[in-house]
This record gives C-alpha cells, sequence and structure tokens, in this order.
C-alpha cells in the first residue's frame, strides 16, 4: 500500500512540473506567420526577446538555455524543395529550441557562429514549428532577431 501511495505522490509531482514548462498550445508571444516554399522576402524576420525561467535542459536531447512557457514564434509552413533554417542574431549568446511538426525537439547552441544558434531541417515537413529563443541565464532577457530562410 505504501508503495502505490508513493508512485501516487510522484506522478502528482511529475504533473505539477509540467504545468510550469514551455507548451506549444500557447500563443506565441511575437505572433506567427504563414510561409510557402520560395517565400518573400527571404530572410523572414522577427524581433524577439530572448530568455525565461524556464530550463529548456530538461527537454529531450541536447537543448540548452532558458525559455518561456509561450513560445517567441509560431511558423506553419508548406514545405518544398528547399530547406529550412531558424537562426538567431544577438549581442547576447542565444539558443534555439524548436518543437517541430513531427512533434520532436530540435535544439542548438552557437552553430552559426558568434553565440548565435542555427537549425536546419535539409528535408523540411509541412507543418507547425514553435519557437523558443533561449538565453543561459533563468529570467535573463536579451534583444533578438530571428531569421527564417530556405537560402542558408
Amino acid at each position: 500500500m505504501k508503495r502505490v501511495a508513493t508512485a501516487t505522490a510522484l506522478a502528482f509531482a511529475c504533473l505539477a512540473g509540467s504545468a510550469a514548462a514551455q507548451d506549444a498550445s500557447l500563443t506565441a508571444s511575437y505572433g506567427e506567420v504563414r510561409l510557402s516554399a520560395g517565400f518573400t522576402p527571404d530572410p523572414y524576420t522577427v524581433n524577439v526577446q530572448a530568455g525565461g525561467s524556464i530550463n529548456g535542459g530538461n527537454l529531450p536531447g541536447s537543448c540548452t538555455g532558458y525559455i518561456a512557457a509561450a513560445p517567441d514564434f509560431e511558423v506553419t509552413y508548406s514545405a518544398g524543395s528547399f530547406p529550412l533554417v531558424f537562426r538567431t542574431r544577438s549581442s547576447a549568446d542565444t539558443t534555439l529550441i524548436i518543437n517541430g511538426p513531427d512533434g520532436r525537439w530540435y535544439c542548438d547552441d552557437d552553430s552559426y557562429g558568434d553565440g548565435d544558434a542555427q537549425v536546419r531541417f535539409n528535408r523540411p515537413q509541412s507543418g507547425t514549428y514553435d519557437v523558443w529563443v533561449g538565453t543561459f541565464s533563468s529570467g535573463s532577457t536579451a534583444s533578438a532577431r530571428l531569421l527564417i530562410t530556405e537560402t542558408p
């Protein structure tokens, strides 16, 4: 009986912990866009405030950085034969965390250089990409630009 009570308490603790986590179903803080293969202008850019209090390192894969609960930006993409690339530009060291149309998490830190992140989908799927731009200090924010391009 004690094991059942302990397992039940642990399950509730896990559920309570997920309530404070990132949530792709929330409305994106800095908007959303629908893009189709061959979109113009390329790159499509949006200014965001990177960061938050949620540790992206708790996500599957090699995610790093602190993010907000809601995505920073949402892209609904109709794929063609081009790659789809997400990049950050900032004077701060930023990270990218993307929940793809397949439900998987894609993450990067510094692949684009100078502290900027890049996630590249060589054969992107059509669907929704929820994007978070992170920082390395919990609760801190930094001005950043998110670039979305098919011509890396």
